[in-house]
C-alpha cells in the first residue's frame, strides 16, 4: 500500500512522525508492505515552491493508495492567487471526498465526562455553508457593500443521497441505529430535502432504526446522554461542530479520528488544528492522527478485500486504548509522555501482541 504523507504545519510534523512509527510497526506485524512517501504542504511548501499545494501533488496522491494529511494552518491561507491554498479543502474537493467519518468513544482509564459511549458522526463534506467548496468557480461568500456580506449554502440531492447511504451502511455494521441531525423547522427547503432523502435512503436497510433531532436540541441531548447514539448523519457545518463536541466529550479532541472518504479515494486527517502555540515542544497528542490512519487502513482493506489491513486497523485501535488505559499517553489525556514517546508506546504495544 502506497501512502502519501503530508506533515503540514505547527504540530503536524511531530504527530506525523509519531504516526509513521505506528504504521511501520503495523506494517511489520501484519505484512502490509506499507510505503510512505512524504511531501511538503502548507507553509513549508509555500516557502519552497511558492504555493501551499504544488499542482503535481494532486496527481501523486491520485496514483497512491491513500493520503495522510497532517494539520495545516488553514486560517493563514487567504489568497489563492498568491499560492495560499487551503490543503484540506483542496484535497476534499479535488478528490470528491464527500463523507467525513468522525468516530468518538470513551476509553478505560480515561472516563468520559458523561459516561461511556461509542458513536460516529458522518458529515457531508463537499457543500453546505462552506463557501470555499460549494461553488464550481469562485466563492459562496460575497461582500456586497463594505457593511453587507451574503453567504450562500448549497444543498443538492446527489450529495444528500450519497452521505445518507454512507451513514446507513456504517450503521448496519454497528448497532443499526441512525440519527439524522437537521434544522428543517427553519431551513425548510434545504434541510427539509436532506431530512426527506435520509429517511427515504434508510428504508433500503432492513432492521435499521432511524430517528431525527433538530441540531440545537441535539447539542443538549448529546451532552446529556451520548451513549444513546450510534451513527449520526448531518450536513457539513452541523456535522463539523457536532463531531468536535463528541470528540471532546470522550476526553479530548485529540482522541478523535477522522477519515475523508469518496468513491475512489480516502484521506486520513487529524480532527484538530495545527496548534502553533505548542509546536516543537513534544507535548502534542498524536492519537487523533494515529486513529485516522487506522481508519484509512480499514478503508483500504474493505475496498480491496484485504483482511489483514482491517486486522491492522483494529490492532492499532486496541493498542491506542491500551496505551491510554495504562497512562502511556500525553499529558492532555492523563499520561506522562511526550509526542514521540506516546507514539513509540503504541508501536511497542503493537509489536508485543
Amino acid at each position: 500500500m502506497q501512502i502519501v504523507v503530508l506533515p503540514g504545519d505547527g504540530i503536524g510534523p511531530e504527530i506525523t512522525t509519531a504516526t509513521s512509527g505506528v504504521l511501520r510497526a503495523a506494517s511489520e506485524r501484519f505484512q502490509l508492505n506499507l510505503r510512505l512517501e512524504e511531501h511538503a504542504v502548507g507553509h513549508a511548501s509555500l516557502k519552497q515552491f511558492g504555493t501551499t499545494v504544488r499542482p503535481e501533488l494532486l496527481d501523486i496522491v491520485r496514483a497512491a493508495d491513500g493520503l495522510i494529511l497532517g494539520p495545516t494552518a488553514t486560517f493563514d491561507f487567504k489568497d489563492e492567487a498568491h499560492g495560499e491554498i487551503n490543503p484540506s479543502r483542496h484535497f476534499r474537493k479535488s478528490l470528491d471526498l464527500y463523507a467525513n467519518v468522525r468516530p468518538a468513544r470513551t476509553y478505560a482509564g480515561r472516563p468520559g465526562r458523561l459516561g461511556d459511549f461509542d458513536l460516529v458522526v458522518v458529515r457531508e463534506n463537499t457543500e453546505g455553508f462552506y463557501a470555499d467548496r460549494n461553488m464550481e468557480q469562485g466563492n459562496g461568500e460575497m461582500l456586497v457593500t463594505p457593511d453587507v456580506v451574503i453567504s450562500l449554502r448549497r444543498i443538492t440531492r446527489l450529495c444528500c443521497e450519497r452521505i445518507a447511504h454512507a451513514a446507513c451502511r456504517l450503521a448496519m455494521k454497528r448497532r443499526k441505529h441512525l440519527t439524522i441531525v437537521h434544522k428543517a423547522n427553519v431551513l425548510k427547503i434545504g434541510d427539509g430535502m436532506f431530512l426527506d432523502i435520509c429517511r427515504a435512503a434508510a428504508k433500503a436497510y432492513p432492521g435499521l432504526s432511524v430517528d431525527d433531532i433538530l441540531v440545537d436540541a441535539m447539542m443538549a441531548h448529546v451532552v446529556r446522554n451520548p451513549g444513546r447514539f450510534d451513527v449520526i448523519v448531518a450536513t457539513n457545518m452541523f456535522g463539523d461542530i457536532l463531531s468536535d463536541l463528541t470528540a471532546e466529550l470522550s476526553g479530548s479532541l485529540g482522541l478523535g479520528g477522522s477519515l475523508n472518504v469518496g468513491d475512489r479515494y480516502a484521506m486520513a486527517q487529524a480532527a484538530h488544528g495545527s496548534a502553533p502555540d505548542i509546536a516543537g515542544q513534544d507535548v502534542a497528542n498524536p492519537v487523533s492522527l494515529i486513529l485516522s490512519t487506522a481508519l484509512l487502513l480499514a478503508w483500504h482493506g474493505e475496498k480491496n478485500g484485504a483482511v489483514r489491513y482491517e486486522e491492522a486497523a483494529r490492532a492499532i485501535e486496541a493498542a491506542v486504548a491500551r496505551a491510554i488505559g495504562e497512562g502511556r499517553a500525553t499529558r492532555d489525556v492523563g499520561g506522562r509522555l511526550g509526542t514521540i514517546a506516546a507514539g513509540a508506546a503504541i508501536a511497542e504495544i503493537l509489536q508485543a501482541e
